[in-house]
């Protein structure tokens, strides 16, 4: 038999209670040995799946049989288990982002290089069968020289003001996934951003400096222009594309929808709506994604999606904020030069 990947599990809320399943149930190469929460809901459910709990997020870094864990709290605790866990010579897996702090990603990057454990952050998107293939499709020149980026990501419904409080703004819990793809894609670092913003679904929202639309346009190191348009709310469902048009060609991923009937009467024709959310749009992602961290240790390959990925997208997501506030074109290297 071989070897399973032992792992455990900082926090069970939604994103918890996904990957945990997937470690359970898709991902034979893992064996799940512990999972911290507060929550007692959260205990019974993965007791029932036959995992030990603890409130003790500590506890899951120090348990002796763990050798890799996967992080899952709110971002504020993200950096500190991450350097505890690669101080116990753990192996980690992080949730986006690593921080919203430049300072705190380059501490956890140096924890994670100085005691030689594998960070991989989570960033599903890279692991959609059909933004992959696109970025397949550039990396090995059969879309040319990469001109235009364009991605297109709404959301069904606005989250509710509470998570606004404390989810670090637009651009660095919901565009962020954005800034990585476009990064991913082209294959080049944004040396750019300048955005245009506002509240319009719900105004509220300005209250914590955050807005709920935007238009971001990026200026890449290798000369192409990204385009995203980011929205709270699109009644239709998750509305989630990508396009890049490049000199030789161009290729683009369409939403995910239940089926691809169109239907046509007297009135015109009718479609299914997208997959209503990420839930349902990105399982095979998250699935590949948590596969991929397992096998990166057990086969000691390099992760995919490590600190300096995290960085990157935390930065542009800061240079997003400037721009916002002072209504002007923010170099990259205002925010952070390597």
């Amino acid at each position: 038999m071989s070897r399973k990947l032992k792992t455990g599990i900082i926090g069970l809320g939604r994103i918890g209670q996904i990957h945990l399943a997937n470690l359970l149930y898709h991902t034979p190469e893992a064996e799940v040995i512990i999972a911290s929460d507060v929550s007692e809901a959260a205990h019974a459910a993965a007791k029932k799946a036959g995992v030990a709990t603890t409130n003790s997020a500590e506890e899951v870094i120090n348990h002796p049989d763990v050798e890799a864990v996967v992080i899952c709290a709110p971002t504020p605790q993200h950096v500190p288990y991450t350097i505890a866990a690669a101080q116990a010579k753990k192996h980690v897996f992080c949730e986006k982002p690593l921080d919203v702090t430049i300072p705190a990603i380059l501490s956890a990057q140096k924890a994670v290089k100085d005691n030689g454990v594998k960070l991989m952050l989570g960033f599903n998107r890279r692991f959609d069968p059909n933004f992959a293939r696109v970025q397949s499709l550039v990396g090995n020149g059969s879309i040319g020289d990469p001109h235009i980026v364009k991605v297109t990501s709404r959301d069904p419904a606005p989250p509710p003001l509470e998570y606004v409080k404390v989810s670090g703004g637009l651009f660095l819990d919901m565009t962020i996934h954005d800034f990585d793809m476009a990064r991913y894609i082209t294959g080049s670092e944004v040396t750019e951003v300048y955005v245009k913003g506002d509240a319009l679904i719900d105004p509220r929202i300005k209250q914590y400096n955050d807005i709920d639309t935007a238009v971001i346009v990026l200026t890449f190191a290798n000369g192409a222009i990204g385009v995203i348009d980011n929205s709270r709310k699109a009644v239709y469902g998750y509305d989630q594309r990508l396009e890049v048009f490049g000199s030789k060609g161009m290729a683009k991923a369409e939403n995910n929808t239940p089926d691809n009937v169109i239907q046509f009467d007297d009135k015109g024709g009718q479609s299914a709506l997208p997959l209503h959310f990420f839930l349902e749009r990105y399982e095979k992602a998250y699935q590949s994604c948590i596969q991929t961290f397992v096998n990166c240790v057990l086969n000691d390959k390099p992760s995919p999606v490590d600190a300096h990925d995290g960085l990157m997208a935390t930065v542009v997501g800061l240079a997003a904020g400037i721009s916002l506030k002072e209504g002007r074109p923010v170099k990259i290297e205002e925010v952070y030069k390597a």
